[in-house]
């Protein structure tokens, strides 16, 4: 579907912190990836970093297991935690993944994964390094001179790079280009924000939870329209992403204000086919919505009622 649609959608695990094959957050691992696998929809699945939790290889053998079980892409970087035995040897080894950093296009938006730690020396030293800062400006260039959307997926914030200069130069980079959404983990919260033109968002941790329960985010990006949103791992199916209009928490450009003629699109995750979708306009009437074949989201065309909300 990514390669005719347009729309990026995909799931974020939190860091999960793995250490013993019997603790709660490597049963909670096997539980969202069966989720995961149950629906259709996705582009590809994004693990933020500290995947084992001391780095060692019974840790990584445990995240492998459960990772080559998802039926889609997987792309997994590295955390402050990946780097303890001092090097990203056993992250590699264990895992398989490709060397960061690395660039793929997906519904035509680039996305972006990061580094943040290997060129440090250990704990939360996070530095990008003058070849990977110098390669992120090419990627960046490439995708805005194709017309790309990008999103950047890291360990944790730009501001807590301590690379000289390293800080701004990435600020400065995401605040002139089309980079939409910067996606991390390493805070173990759900935190959303918006600087006027570009969404940060974090992922409640899986191993090391300190708010509220397990779970994973979907997020989206919908003709540069960033949507996000955190489905606890009870949380039953269906699962709905309203993928435009913005959010007006999300909103950062004069074409998300909404009015007038409006197209509302929507995604919707379950486990079973979805064979019936309605929007409401502030608790007004049930009206339907028509998805064509092959298409990933819900769509109605509506005469958006001034002052409406919701």
């Amino acid at each position: 579907m990514s390669a005719t649609d347009d729309i990026l959608a995909f799931a974020h695990i939190g860091d999960l912190h793995l250490t013993e094959a019997d603790a709660d957050n490597a049963r909670d691992l096997h539980a969202i990836v069966d989720q995961i696998n149950a629906v259709d929809g996705l582009d590809f699945v994004y693990v933020p970093g500290d995947n084992a939790d001391n780095g060692t290889p019974e840790q990584y053998a445990l995240a492998r297991a459960e990772l080559d079980r998802l039926r889609r892409p997987v792309h997994v970087i590295t955390g402050d935690h990946d780097m303890e035995g001092g090097s990203l040897a056993a992250f590699y080894a264990g895992l398989g993944a490709p060397r960061l950093p690395y660039a793929v296009t997906v519904s035509g938006c680039r996305c972006l994964f990061l580094d943040m730690c290997g060129p440090g020396s250990g704990g939360p030293d996070f530095r990008l390094g003058a070849e990977q800062l110098a390669w992120l400006r090419r990627e960046v260039e490439a995708a805005e001179a194709d017309g790309h959307d990008c999103a950047l997926f890291m360990h944790s914030y730009p501001a807590d790079l301590r690379g000289e200069g390293e800080a701004a130069a990435v600020a400065a980079l995401v605040h002139r280009s089309r980079i939409r959404l910067v996606e991390m983990g390493h805070t173990h919260y759900n935190e959303l924000a918006n600087d006027g033109r570009t969404i940060y968002a974090a992922t409640r941790s899986t191993g090391q939870i300190e708010e509220g329960p397990v779970g994973y985010t979907i997020a989206a990006i919908d003709r540069g329209v960033v949507s996000w949103r955190f489905k606890a791992l009870a949380q039953g199916w269906p699962f709905v992403v309203i993928t435009a209009p913005a959010d007006r928490r999300l909103a950062h450009a004069e074409d998300h204000i909404v009015s007038g003629t409006t197209e509302i699109r929507a995604l919707v995750l379950g486990a079973g086919r979805i064979a019936v979708c309605e929007f409401s306009i502030d608790g007004g009437p049930w009206r339907p919505m028509r998805r064509a074949e092959g298409e990933r989201r819900f769509r109605a065309s509506v005469d958006w009622p001034v002052g409406a909300g919701r």
